[in-house]
């Protein structure tokens, strides 16, 4: 089979969403499959690279219809308005990847948003989470990312002796001072548990003054970004609270945290759920007492917390780089089928 995979952003040096495109282009070609990379970024050549698979960089929309042709399943992750028309024409068959919510920041549809939306009716529709899924206009297969669990082995035999851990950019939107307030209404009942915030923001001097305020100086470390070391530093946990704002699409974070042998506290908007699965328990968005009454359960059932702690190593499986392949070569050869 060749498979076009298309990127708006690949090479090496990139993370997130890119390291997707990544490890499915090795998978796909370390399954016997033919594969090339069509990507808008510039970087180093397949040859620079060392990877075993074609990049093509910067194609004019006839090249993109040109290699989409002499393909025989399109790619796409993550849709990109420039490729997807050559891509549609080509008439072969066309899977779009869904990262993110399609629509911007404060809710509503721009006219990129709804060029999209409409664009998902001319191809078949993957979704990271069953939320983005039943976000669409139109039916789409839930497949997860890859996410290399092995990594994170080493982390396992490191002792446990801290309760909570935060890990994330500093933003509004990430929740922290849920966290705090929790943490503040845990105190009420003679719980105060350590915690350790990990990353950096804007809102490290409201998170600061939040935590003298509810007087938690004892009880909270402010780590800053950690380049090094963090995956011992989160292995210590052995919660780790997850109380975004917003309606997080996944959350690679909460996989990081349940490879590290933490339970996971979430929201329970958006794709938080799929992505801790039965290893978390779930609050409401933005409510402190319902997160403070999760974490309240954790801290005083070490039962729960192991049982928990099992159930996300069997989960952890479903995210392994070669299931997550194999999944996206089932749902191609279907379509090769039809």
């Amino acid at each position: 089979m060749h498979i076009l995979l298309c990127s708006n952003w690949f090479s090496p040096s990139f993370g997130g969403v890119e390291t997707v495109s990544k490890v499915l282009a090795e998978e796909f070609t370390h399954a016997g499959h033919r594969v090339t990379v069509v990507t808008s970024s510039k970087g180093p050549s397949a040859k620079e690279s060392g990877v075993p698979y074609e990049i093509v960089r910067n194609p004019s929309q006839a090249a993109v219809f040109g290699l989409a042709r002499s393909a025989d399943v399109l790619m796409q992750n993550l849709i990109s308005l420039r490729t997807i028309g050559p891509l549609i024409a080509s008439r072969k068959p066309l899977v779009v990847t869904h990262q993110s919510w399609m629509r911007r920041h404060s809710g509503r549809l721009g006219p990129e948003n709804r060029l999209k939306r409409l664009a998902t009716h001319f191809c078949y529709n993957v979704s990271i989470s069953r939320a983005i899924a039943d976000s669409l206009p139109v039916k789409s297969e839930v497949i997860g990312n890859p996410f290399e669990a092995s990594e994170f082995d080493h982390l396992r035999e490191i002792s446990k002796d801290r309760d909570i851990v935060f890990l994330g950019r500093l933003v509004s939107d990430k929740g922290c001072d849920l966290l705090l307030h929790a943490l503040s209404r845990l105190k009420t009942r003679e719980l105060t548990p350590t915690c350790t915030i990990i990353g950096d923001g804007p809102e490290m001097p409201k998170l600061r003054s939040l935590a003298e305020q509810f007087q938690l100086d004892s009880q909270v470390e402010f780590k800053g970004a950690m380049r090094e070391g963090r995956g011992e530093v989160v292995a210590r946990h052995r919660i780790m609270a997850i109380p975004s704002v917003w309606a997080e699409p996944f959350g690679v974070v909460a996989l990081e945290g349940i490879a590290s042998q933490c339970t996971i506290v979430a929201s329970n908007q958006g794709g938080l759920p799929d992505a801790a699965g039965p290893a978390g328990l779930y609050f409401p968005n933005g409510d402190a007492n319902a997160m403070a009454e999760q974490l309240e359960k954790l801290l005083i059932d070490r039962e729960l917390q192991q049982r928990l702690v099992s159930n996300g190593q069997i989960h952890l499986q479903e995210f392994q780089p070669a299931f997550i392949t194999r999944r996206y070569l089932s749902f191609f050869e279907k379509l090769l089928n039809k």
